[in-house]
């Protein structure tokens, strides 16, 4: 059995158990998008091991269909991680919060989108292969600028290495940190030998972090504290000034509708 074999059997294995810990956790009350995506991975990674083996042909429109999936589940798990941070005053929050914490990650993506494209990939022969390379850069990037703002607030955020929140978003900021490092390294003329082995450090980064999740999943959840006295004020002011604008916004346009409609 080669090295690839042993990673893909030891990915699925671990995400398997991984998936059974956290319905026995019941993670579905707390992250259900995160436990759905780990179950759709483990049926995606199944899938495309069948279509390379039996419908080769067929492999790329499936990879475009499942880099589409799977991209739009990391993105909302972010806002599924987002929207638990702020768990302690979201019942102070006004109702669209989420729709703000949404259309703000939104945004984000849209600011790294044109600087995740990287020409001269060996192995993406077609414009449509270097988009979905780029989508999937602009995530794995979303979600190490995720990690990296949840690791350098969490004083003020009042969560820890305990914490589920930060726990996920470690596991997924260090394997989108080796997959931005090796899609790197691969534009740099790497010969396809040199991609082979490297596209194995992006398995093998992934099942670091499956581990690392199965260890923080076994142990018990932290309870969650209260965001400092300071913190909880600035978000209420921000959620405050956000839907003061968007009051205002509606009664102007209120008053050019009632307007035009005298005249």
């Amino acid at each position: 059995m080669n090295l690839d074999n042993v990673l893909w059997f030891a990915y699925i294995a671990v995400e398997a158990v991984l998936v059974g810990l956290l319905f026995y956790r019941r993670a579905w009350r707390s992250f259900p998008i995160f436990l759905s995506y780990c179950i759709w991975d483990i049926l995606s990674n199944l899938s495309a091991y069948a279509i390379d083996l039996y419908a080769p042909s067929k492999y790329f429109e499936a990879q475009f269909v499942e880099t589409v999936i799977d991209s739009s589940l990391l993105f909302c798990v972010l806002v599924e991680l987002a929207w638990s941070v702020l768990r302690p005053i979201r019942a102070s929050l006004p109702r669209r919060s989420l729709l703000v914490v949404i259309a703000l990650i939104l945004v984000i993506g849209a600011i790294i989108w044109p600087f995740a494209a990287l020409p001269g990939l060996v192995h993406v022969t077609s414009k449509q292969g270097l988009l979905f390379a780029q989508l999937q850069q602009t995530v794995s990037i979303l979600r190490i600028l995720f990690f990296l703002v949840l690791a350098a607030g969490s004083q003020l955020l009042s969560i820890g290495w305990r914490d589920r929140e930060l726990q996920v978003a470690t596991g997924l900021g260090f394997y989108s940190l080796v997959s931005v490092t090796v899609v790197v390294l691969e534009a740099h003329e790497t010969t396809e030998s040199q991609v082979y082995h490297l596209n194995q450090l992006i398995v093998a980064g992934f099942l670091c972090s499956l581990l690392y999740w199965l260890v923080s999943f076994a142990q018990k959840e932290a309870e969650r504290r209260e965001f400092t006295p300071q913190m909880q004020n600035f978000l209420l002011a921000v959620a405050g000034a956000a839907r003061s604008t968007r009051v205002a916004l509606t009664d102007s346009r209120s008053g050019d509708a009632g307007k035009r409609k005298d005249q």
